[in-house]
């Protein structure tokens, strides 16, 4: 198991050793030392590779991952996981704005609280937040699964298409077409299956569903100005 020392090595040489893995095992693992809030740490990887970084990091950790398994230990700052294709993305505390954005598949399992705009314009990733989550966030998303173990902040949803947004706790307002719906069994199995692969302890039964009111659609002349 490769370690790399961010303090001696520098950030380009780790990225170009993780870029140059090929055919990697899922028990092929990285451990990165002292990330001491470096920016763009592990990004772009394409291959089953498992990364651990011990300590904080800081902008689009984890960005543009497919098939990896990044795993923070510490917070992150802005953006990270954004764009995400596949595998999955761990933090063990807390994130900064814009958590997964854009992000077309894998999870993003944040074990602490997300800043604002997380999942804004979230294309099909799932994103688990243990804590709360800042306003604006699920902005204009269009596909996926957004939970949230604690709160929700202002404008939660606003300019919503499709993806799914359930929340445990208080919501402080919806964005606009943004509006509470049922939650059906089926909804509580995705649930179930989330939480679970999130190692989130909450139930199914104590979230609340929201999505679109698809209201937003299609023009309409009274919103012309």
């Amino acid at each position: 198991m490769p370690t790399y020392d961010l303090s001696t090595g520098g950030l380009r040489g780790l990225n170009e050793a993780l870029h140059a893995v090929s055919g990697a095992t899922p028990n092929e693992g990285w451990t990165v030392l002292n990330p001491m809030g470096s920016h763009a740490i592990a990004v772009g990887l394409d291959a089953p590779v498992q990364v651990t970084v011990k300590g904080p990091t800081g902008y689009y950790c984890g960005g543009m991952n497919k098939l990896a398994t990044v795993h923070v230990e510490g917070s992150v700052g802005p953006g990270v996981a954004e764009n995400m294709m596949s595998g999955t993305v761990i933090v063990d505390g807390d994130a900064s704005q814009y958590a997964g954005a854009t992000g077309h598949g894998g999870l993003l399992n944040i074990k602490g609280n997300a800043s604002s705009r997380c999942g804004i314009s979230m294309k099909g990733i799932d994103i688990v937040v243990h804590g709360n989550i800042g306003h604006m966030s699920a902005f204009m998303a269009q596909a996926g699964n957004l939970v949230v173990c604690g709160d929700a902040g202002e404008a939660l949803g606003e300019s919503l298409y499709e993806a799914r947004l359930f929340v445990r706790g208080s919501v402080k307002s919806l964005g606009a077409d943004c509006v509470e719906k049922e939650v059906r069994p089926e909804h509580l199995d995705l649930l179930a299956d989330l939480l679970d692969r999130a190692g989130a302890k909450a139930k199914p039964e104590e979230f609340r569903r929201f999505g679109s009111a698809r209201t937003l659609y299609n023009f309409d002349i009274d919103n012309a100005y």
